[in-house]
């Protein structure tokens, strides 16, 4: 698959699309995708990220938000696979910048959709060691 040009979609981001977004297809989504939507959020209100690295995370959450994107939304299963694959090479890209603060705040929120259980899962999309970034 061959990805998206991200700063194309910066313009795509917007915090409450962001949110609505994350509510209406966590469930359907998975923790994963979720957790790593949060991850890059997050990330954003760091003042350690430039501006550069920064239009390239709102790349890759406008790219989320967007309804076109490569594969649409709508088609089970795939619709969000192209999503989470953007998610993950971005967050792969910062992951020396994703604080522990970061990670502990999208973990709080992801609870608040998730159960124990689910959340758990998301230990095996990422690693605790910055240096190796996301599995």
């Amino acid at each position: 698959m061959e990805l998206p040009d991200f700063l194309s979609y910066k313009d795509k981001f917007s915090q409450e699309g962001f949110v609505e977004k994350i509510q209406r297809v966590a469930k359907r989504a998975g923790a994963k995708l979720v957790y790593a939507a949060l991850l890059l959020y997050y990330t954003l209100e760091s003042d350690k990220v430039s501006v550069k690295d920064k239009a390239i995370i709102l790349g890759a959450l406008g790219y989320l938000i967007s309804p076109l994107d490569v594969v649409p939304d709508a088609i089970p299963i795939a619709g969000l696979g192209d999503d989470l694959a953007v998610l993950i090479y971005v967050l792969h890209k910062f992951w020396g910048q994703v604080s522990e603060e970061v990670k502990a705040k999208a973990r709080a929120r992801l609870l608040r959709w998730f159960d124990e259980e689910e959340v758990g899962a998301v230990d095996s999309l990422f690693s605790d060691n910055p240096t190796e970034g996301p599995v």
